[in-house]
């Protein structure tokens, strides 16, 4: 039988639906049966099947899913949470089935070819499975069975069983937007497939697959496989050598996620290092840690793609959440006194290209970028991983909004929309400090009564005198109103604020002028706030 005729091991996959919400929810203590999304670059990522009934869909715009669903809960995007929140549901499986795989955080897989016979029968062991996993956990979770990994996870988000050798058979008529799974981004393939008129997996899958290597790549030769019920990589893979795993024993153990998150950085490049050494990379990656009292601690993560460091880094990072927080029970009793990182399989590496010169035209990698970097990397192991942030412009209309903290280290990408022409934007210059709270103050006119705004977002009259922490300064200055809307759909009227920028006098002739930006917001108290100040 030829590599090509080998069919793909008969896998098991439980899906968690929603699960970035039901981890958030779960951590923010919100009730289920409200409504729930999760945001990144202002968009929805994940959302409750309630948000859904209400029209929110994933992709969706930020203002455009709380004007369908105005009560809607809003949480940001926090792979590490989902990560932590998960290991629970994974060990489940894993009392059940071993050998289990952690696809990405709400998706498990696991070759059942063993457990099915020894638990009688495919359909005996999903029941099994549903059963414990609601049982242990409490969580809603849908299985499912076909050969291969991508038909197993089309499978679950079904509930279906699809009969071995079939595969093709059920993924033939399946939409071929199925094509883009969140951990694989393949977006782009799939509008351009869409706009050659191939609908359905089982019309590209039609296709010659030398006619589809010649058009659209290797990612259209992965996706093609996938789309024909292959598995994703040819069978015969390369077994790793023995020498390619990493091990770091730690004295005294590891019991912080932050000192873990620093280690699994330098573990990850030697262990990456390696592999590339050899031309490999790796796309199974096995976790293993054993504890001052022996305990010994496994997972295995499964990626579509071939792990970078960074990616390496993360799924220790995640890992490591997942198992020094979880439930009493569960909980190792002792810090992890050893690490050991295995490629549990290997393909052929994609190496990067670093530059000729560090440092040379372009980089970010001088000998004082490096001394800096060095720098925060000890200050954040003296005092925590989020005691170090450099700031990431964001889109938005306030001066709050628009600057998003990024703990030292992790990857500062920069938001959808952050350069773009926002309405109702405050003009420059911009604040030297923002402050985290608002600070209270009383605007008043020249006879000492309170300035408010008109419907038209009008001062009622003009400015006289700021009060700021019971200290008095006369306005020297000032320009506005600026005025902006928010939530205009909200049942009792939209949330409007006004921003004026003003100069105040020094209260005596040694202390130098302030400039200040004032907000004026009809729902709160009190109605005057100082939001920032100017250099």
């Amino acid at each position: 039988m030829t590599a090509a005729a080998i069919p793909p091991p008969r896998m098991l996959v439980l899906w968690c639906p929603d699960w970035p919400v039901v981890a958030a929810a779960a951590s923010a203590g919100v009730p289920s049966h409200l409504p729930a999304a999760v945001f990144s670059a202002n968009r929805v990522v994940a959302c409750s099947a309630v948000a859904r009934a209400a029209g929110v869909r994933r992709g969706m715009r930020r203002r455009e899913a709380q004007a369908r669903c105005p009560e809607i809960v809003v949480f940001g995007e926090d792979p590490d949470r989902d990560a932590r929140l998960f290991e629970p549901v994974a060990a489940a499986v894993e009392e059940l089935i071993v050998g289990v795989e952690v696809v990405r955080p709400g998706v498990v897989a696991v070759p059942i070819e063993g457990a099915s016979g020894y638990f009688g029968g495919e359909t005996r062991l999903v029941e099994l499975l549903v059963d414990h996993v609601s049982g242990e956990v409490g969580v809603e979770c849908q299985i499912g069975v076909a050969d291969g990994l991508f038909a197993a996870t089309l499978a679950a988000h079904r509930s279906v069983l699809v009969e071995p050798g079939t595969g093709a058979e059920f993924l033939e008529p399946l939409s071929i937007a199925e094509l883009d799974q969140p951990d694989c981004d393949r977006s782009d393939l799939v509008d351009l497939l869409r706009r050659l008129g191939l609908r359905t997996l089982g019309a590209f899958a039609a296709l010659p697959e030398r006619d589809v290597v010649a058009r659209f790549g290797n990612t259209g030769l992965l996706a093609h496989r996938l789309a024909n019920g292959k598995d994703e990589r040819p069978p015969h893979r390369r077994h790793p050598a023995p020498e390619l795993s990493v091990t770091k024993t730690f004295d005294p153990p590891l019991d912080r996620i932050d000192v873990a998150a620093f280690m699994a950085k330098t573990l990850a490049g030697r262990f990456h290092s390696g592999l590339a050494s050899r031309g490999l990379a790796c796309t199974r990656l096995g976790i293993y840690a054993t504890t001052e009292r022996g305990e010994e601690l496994s997972r295995i993560w499964r990626c579509a793609e071939p792990l970078t460091p960074e990616a390496i880094a993360d799924r220790v990072r995640w890992q490591f959440e997942g198992w020094l927080k979880t439930g009493d029970g569960r909980r190792p009793t002792a810090g992890v006194s050893e690490l050991r990182l295995e490629p549990e399989e290997t393909v052929e590496g994609r190496s990067l290209q670093l530059g000729l010169w560090a440092g040379g035209a372009g980089t970010e990698h001088t000998p004082e970028a490096d001394r800096a970097a060095r720098a925060l990397v000890h200050v954040q192991g003296l005092l925590g991983a989020d005691s170090v942030f450099t700031a990431v412009l964001e889109g938005g209309r306030g001066p709050g909004e628009r600057v998003r903290l990024v703990p030292w280290g992790d990857q500062r990408t920069l938001a959808e929309g952050h350069d773009a022409a926002w309405p109702e934007r405050l003009p420059g210059p911009s604040l030297a400090t923002v402050f985290e709270e608002p600070v209270p103050a009383t605007v008043v006119d020249a006879d000492g009564a309170e300035v408010g705004v008109t419907d038209r977002y009008r001062l009622t009259a003009r400015p006289y005198e700021v009060t700021v922490d019971g200290e008095a300064r006369r306005v020297r200055d000032w320009a506005g109103p600026w005025p902006v809307t928010a939530r205009w759909w909200a049942p009792d009227g939209p949330d409007t604020c006004v921003r004026v920028q003003a100069v105040l006098e020094g209260a005596c002739p040694q202390q130098p002028d302030l400039a200040v930006l004032l907000r004026w917001q009809r729902r709160c108290n009190p109605v005057w706030t100082v939001e920032g100040v100017y250099d």
